[in-house]
């Protein structure tokens, strides 16, 4: 489950926590959330934050009247640029963020926060494990395979949405990140790479209120943006099985035709070829990436 070794203590916060509350059109849940994050009267909790991303309802509203600070979005920029939003916007020193739908429990956000003062990321591992229609499993499988691929760990739960982190730390890349629905998974993907400590605690999921706005087309795009991010972070994961497959092909064929006496063959030398081109342009990224980091880091 990932955590059983965390002493529990409550992390040294200096201004608090806050909570972004990312939300489009959630009129009909977005009351009930912020409510239950105001409602035990945590010392910690600094602010909650609703940023109202170009509702076309009464989500800012609504949220107003159960306690948010409200911050809208003249037009409907995505769930990952509401996140920026109010994690630029926000005061304290650790953000918590929660989706606005319903479907967490509020309550959870004491154990998040207890457990920060041990990472630089918690995120909310979902039990149940089923809690996403079955027709979305196998993309989420390959997101979470791809993902695990580049990081060389394991990942509990890649996307939750229920997680809290050291705001400063997350501003050094929150540039990286998507304004649509992967940023949950690239800001685990960017943490995980950069070595930062990371970690997961079991969280309660319900089904969420109202329609959700998720399709093939984002986890197609959230696909994509993964191999960006392995040709960003770690170019020669992508490039070396590639081009050590073509080059291995290539000698596999080229071998025999020069024993037998004919020669290279022409499409072996293309093989083994292609092999060495993709290799050195793994290792130009490489070195490009690695100055990436450093003028961010």
């Amino acid at each position: 489950m990932g955590l059983r070794s965390f002493t529990g203590r409550l992390p040294k916060l200096t201004t608090g926590v806050s909570v972004v509350v990312p939300a489009y059109n959630e009129a009909e849940s977005v009351g009930r959330v912020v409510r239950g994050l105001k409602a035990p009267g945590w010392p910690w909790l600094k602010e909650v934050l609703v940023v109202s991303d170009g509702s076309s309802d009464d989500t800012a509203k609504v949220a107003a009247e159960a306690g948010a600070e409200v911050v809208e979005h003249s037009e409907n920029l995505g769930y990952g640029a509401a996140l920026k939003t109010g994690i630029r916007a926000a005061s304290g020193d650790a953000v918590a963020t929660i989706d606005a739908d319903g479907q967490h429990e509020p309550a959870d956000l004491a154990t998040l926060v207890q457990l920060s003062g041990e990472a630089d990321l918690v995120i909310g591992e979902r039990q149940p494990r089923i809690h996403s229609p079955l027709w979305r499993m196998p993309g989420k499988w390959l997101i979470s395979a791809v993902a695990r691929y580049v990081v060389r760990r394991k990942i509990p739960d890649l996307n939750c949405g229920y997680r809290i982190f050291d705001r400063q730390v997350m501003l050094k890349y929150l540039h990286i990140c998507p304004d649509g629905f992967s940023f949950s998974t690239t800001s685990t993907v960017v943490f995980l790479n950069r070595k930062l400590r990371v970690a997961w605690t079991p969280i309660a999921v319900k089904p969420r209120t109202g329609k959700s706005t998720v399709s093939a087309g984002t986890g197609f795009a959230a696909l994509l943006l993964l191999l960006r991010l392995a040709s960003l972070f770690e170019p020669l994961r992508v490039f070396l099985p590639f081009s050590a497959s073509l080059g291995l092909i290539g000698l596999g064929w080229a071998i025999p035709h020069a024993l037998a006496g004919r020669g290279l063959s022409v499409g072996a030398l293309l093989l083994i070829t292609s092999g060495v081109i993709l290799f050195s342009m793994g290792m130009l990224l490489d070195q490009i990436s690695a100055s990436r980091k450093e003028r961010f880091e």
